[in-house]
């Protein structure tokens, strides 16, 4: 029979290009979708007429957890990194659906927004990393599964690596950073962080930077990250992967990356490229208060390396930069 996969977010950026990457990889899998109503659903179902779409909330824990029992394979998504209900959700239908024998794999989407975590309790906003910040996804496990709680996205963490605590679950988080580029997804195609950058641009005439501008965030292109559920998803149905705890169980954690930036740099690039496309008068980036830039989030990516053979082959997030603002413009009716 042809393994069966649960997909939430399939309207998402992320969770679209996810399943464009499982779906060209392996068409005749069984797909089952949550989307929130028919009317959402109906340009997934037109991309792909042969999965079965099953609708609710995130809160419709019910229609989740029959669908996680039901399922060899759960991959979340969709506000996944901070919905408890869903997540919760999710380990009782694995639990009750799957043995020790035959568990239930879940691969959850978290992000490295869970780095952040000193740099928001102490208001350091702007300031460059300092040693500590850096967590290397095998050498560091320790410290990443178990970070403060205040750290955003760490309560949803807790409920995934708890669901280890069943014989007949087994986990996989993957953390991306910064991700960019065009998804390939049937409804949205755009990312948040970059694209929420030229968008303040375009619409004030200069790039934002939170002084002093030495914050730092690492990158990941959306198609590299839809090859990692892809990779994913194959070690979890490979018997020689899927019983590998560092693959899936407590301590699988994978973050990815392809670069680093700083923010200051990105927002200069951004300026130089809206004034070269005529959309702002000079290229000019200002300091001014906006903490969201201001933080650190420093992974190092050797997990997915290792156990997986995950290597990013995607263009940087420089060259990217020109379709970014040209979309942004294209959407506020600038060209």
């Amino acid at each position: 029979m042809a393994p069966k996969i649960f997909l939430t977010g399939a309207t998402g950026y992320i969770g679209g290009d996810a399943l464009y990457s499982l779906v060209k990889a392996h068409p005749d899998y069984e797909y089952t979708l949550l989307v929130r109503n028919e009317e959402r659903g109906k340009p997934v179902a037109a991309a792909y007429p042969n999965a079965r779409l099953v609708y609710g909330s995130l809160d419709d824990v019910d229609v989740i957890e029959k669908e996680a029992a039901a399922a060899d394979i759960v991959i979340h998504t969709a506000d996944s990194a901070d919905n408890i209900p869903s997540a919760k959700a999710i380990a009782k239908g694995l639990a009750a659906g799957h043995t020790a024998e035959k568990p239930g794999y879940w691969i959850h989407l978290c992000g490295t927004g869970i780095l952040t975590w000193y740099d928001a309790a102490h208001e350091r906003y702007g300031q460059a990393p300092i040693p500590e910040q850096k967590y290397h996804d095998i050498d560091d496990v320790e410290r990443i599964v178990s970070l403060p709680d205040t750290a955003i996205h760490r309560d949803v963490d807790k409920v995934v690596l708890g669901a280890n605590d069943s014989p007949a679950v087994r986990t996989l988080i993957v953390g991306p950073p910064t991700i960019y580029g065009r998804g390939r997804g049937p409804t949205n195609q755009r990312s948040i962080q970059v694209p929420g950058i030229v968008d303040f641009t375009l619409k004030n005439g200069f790039a934002p930077i939170q002084a002093p501008g030495l914050t730092e965030w690492d990158n990941v292109h959306i198609h590299d990250l839809g090859d990692f559920f892809v990779l994913a998803v194959d070690a979890a149905l490979d018997p020689a992967k899927s019983r590998n705890p560092e693959i899936f169980g407590p301590r699988a954690y994978f973050f990815l990356e392809n670069g680093t930036h700083r923010w200051s740099d990105v927002s200069k690039w951004v300026a130089a490229e809206a004034a070269k496309q005529g959309l702002i008068p000079e290229p000019i980036a200002k300091e001014i208060d906006i903490p969201r830039l201001g933080t650190n989030s420093k992974s190092v990516a050797a997990r997915a390396g290792k156990y997986l053979g995950w290597a990013a082959k995607s263009p940087s997030l420089k060259e990217t930069i020109p379709d970014v603002v040209a979309s942004e413009a294209k959407k506020l009716g600038k060209t």
